[in-house]
């Protein structure tokens, strides 16, 4: 593992939610407010706000939750929780994110006003090239490709969180993994979503690994409500507290991730010479207004680009502002994804190996032309020319899901907001040192080029970050303090599934749990889909009647985490929430 040395990313950051601020015309909001939440309040004076502080942490599983807020109660800070979190969700939620898997991280730093985003995206190996998943001269399907070593690149979420530490730790490293190290040794109660995932018949909790793993003494697969250890992983972070982050790049666990991709089916060409010289990238926060507010987002690889092009298109649509029981609202939000999807597809890549046109893709006249397609659309939108852009080959990427997203906030103010993977469910099916590996090279274009020979923004490349729909939300207010954060797992559909989030609390003023909690839409292409029972059957028949015909969502469901600071009866507080669709909880 190799550390940049710090550099100017976050006084960068600053920079960028400055120059936001002032180009997003901030008469709106008075000095010192937070701005009104809701439509119909938006020019009412806004209250004043104390600044806000935690301790709160949102997340997928309660035992994470409570390890992390184990941590801010001995003084730490929003990272040193949120490695706590990580290391938990990696044992008692490994579906989802782990030591094997990546992440992208916002943090706000309470003290400076400054976002920084760091970028633990998994690499592609040195020996990798733009046909990784070809044989006999076709693209493999994607359960053949997510199975293979071939899908596991090296892992990012380690090096990431270090990085991270060395900039906003309060807490010794080795002092953050004692509730991981414990419950891996003694046991955890497997949870119903994580039983429900090991009881699956074939894929990546069939393969010998997780047969291994997932198989009780008796020859029984583990249900909810037994107790699973895992004393491999008590080793592996016992070592990674004692060593730090290097001890996981240099050393035994990386000649075992390497191993175990070498092996049969399909080997991969990950070396342990790939992992030692993984480095994450500390990167800028990308900001732009939305009302009254500031919402800032990772830059590629991270898809947060197309968040920030949704809202702001939104912001031009009038329908839109309709709210949860509007036809028209929903009918607007569905057609405007479509056209965010279609130039996501088309542009957004590593932008160390592609030229991705973030400021054409934000740019205000080409915002107002795409918006203004969204009426008129009858299908699946066409990819837009934004300002900058590259027209690139069609995309094939076939996005597999299987995700995380927590929030933290400390005493201090300091916030994190962190979306992390291990790619597909259980991600490749393989384990090492007592977790799962990632599948995340899976994320690239199956196809580099199309007939005429174009290249795709997201095709595969040696030591290339595969372009990711991850995207951890920090919401300021206009002067540039934290307001709250976001986020949500969906492979794909994380986006849509963070737009409405952002348009339910922002826009609508609903509370953030009852946000979550709305049905999901998803529109990518020619189909919409969709929580189908959770829209009522008025909401069904006036979006059939408009032509949005809902079919049942077949990406991954979210899990949207996160809370903003509000006035409410008791004085100003976090309005957090955990989606319902899965095990997580939000605590103060």
């Amino acid at each position: 593992m190799k550390l940049a040395p710090r550099r100017s990313a976050r006084a960068l950051a600053a920079v960028l939610v400055a120059t936001t601020m002032a180009l997003g015309g901030c008469g709106s909001a008075g000095r010192g407010s937070t701005g009104p939440v809701g439509g119909a309040a938006a020019s009412a004076p806004a209250p004043v706000a104390p600044v806000a502080r935690g301790p709160f942490v949102a997340a997928a599983n309660p035992l994470a939750v409570e390890a992390g807020l184990k941590v801010l109660r001995e003084g730490g800070s929003a990272v040193d929780a949120a490695i706590a979190v990580q290391a938990v969700l990696g044992l008692v939620e490994p579906q989802s994110s782990g030591l094997g898997g990546g992440a992208f991280m916002m943090a706000y730093d309470a003290a400076t006003g400054e976002i920084t985003s760091y970028d633990g995206r998994e690499t592609a190996p040195a020996a990798a090239t733009p046909e990784l998943f070809y044989e006999n001269g076709r693209p493999l399907g994607v359960g053949e490709a997510v199975l293979s070593g071939r899908s596991t690149g090296a892992p990012g979420a380690v090096a990431m969180l270090a990085m991270a530490h060395r900039a906003h730790g309060r807490l010794p490293w080795n002092a953050l993994f004692g509730d991981a190290e414990r419950l891996a040794r003694d046991g955890f109660v497997v949870s119903p979503r994580l039983a429900g995932f090991i009881a699956a018949t074939r894929g990546q909790a069939r393969t010998r690994w997780a047969d291994a793993y997932f198989t009780r003494a008796d020859g029984n697969r583990y249900v909810a409500g037994d107790v699973l250890r895992n004393p491999a992983y008590a080793e592996t972070v016992a070592e990674l507290a004692a060593g730090g982050a290097e001890v996981f790049y240099n050393g035994r666990i990386a000649r075992e991730i390497a191993a175990t991709v070498a092996q049969e089916p399909r080997p991969g060409a990950l070396t342990a010479e790939d992992i030692a010289g993984y480095q994450p990238i500390e990167r800028g926060a990308l900001c732009r207004p939305y009302r009254v507010y500031v919402v800032c987002v990772p830059p590629p690889p991270s898809s947060g680009v197309a968040v920030l092009q949704l809202l702001a298109m939104a912001e031009r649509t009038p329908d839109i502002h309709g709210g949860p029981d509007s036809a028209d609202a929903w009918t607007a939000f569905a057609q405007l994804q479509r056209l965010m999807y279609a130039d996501r597809d088309r542009y957004v890549g590593d932008p160390g190996f592609v030229r991705v046109p973030v400021q054409g893709l934000l740019d205000p006249d080409y915002v107002a032309a795409r918006a203004a397609l969204a009426p008129g659309l009858t299908g699946a939108a066409e990819a837009g020319a934004p300002p900058g852009g590259v027209f690139a080959g069609p995309d094939a990427t076939q996005e597999p899901a299987g995700t995380s997203h927590l929030v933290v906030v400390d005493a201090r103010g300091n916030a994190v907001s962190m979306t992390t993977t291990v790619e597909s469910v259980f991600g490749s099916g393989r384990m090492a040192a007592g977790f799962f590996l990632n599948n995340q090279l899976t994320d690239f274009s199956f196809t580099p080029t199309r007939p005429d020979g174009a290249p795709a923004a997201n095709a595969v490349a040696a030591g290339k970050r595969p372009r990711s729909s991850m995207a951890p939300v920090i919401v300021l207010d206009r002067q540039g303090r934290f307001l709250g954060a976001f986020g949500s797992p969906g492979g794909t559909s994380i986006l849509a599934y963070n737009a409405k989030a952002l348009i339910a609390v922002l826009d609508w003023g609903m509370p953030v749990q009852a946000a979550f909690d709305l049905p999901n839409l998803v529109a990518r292409g020619d189909g919409f889909g969709a929580d189908t029972d959770r829209f009522s059957e008025e909401l069904r028949a006036g979006l059939a009647a408009r032509g949005v015909t809902l079919s049942p969502n077949a990406s991954e469901n979210s899990g949207l985490h996160g809370a903003i600071w509000r006035q409410g009866a008791a004085g100003w507080g976090w309005d957090g929430g955990a989606d319902d669709r899965r095990e997580g909880v939000a605590r103060e």
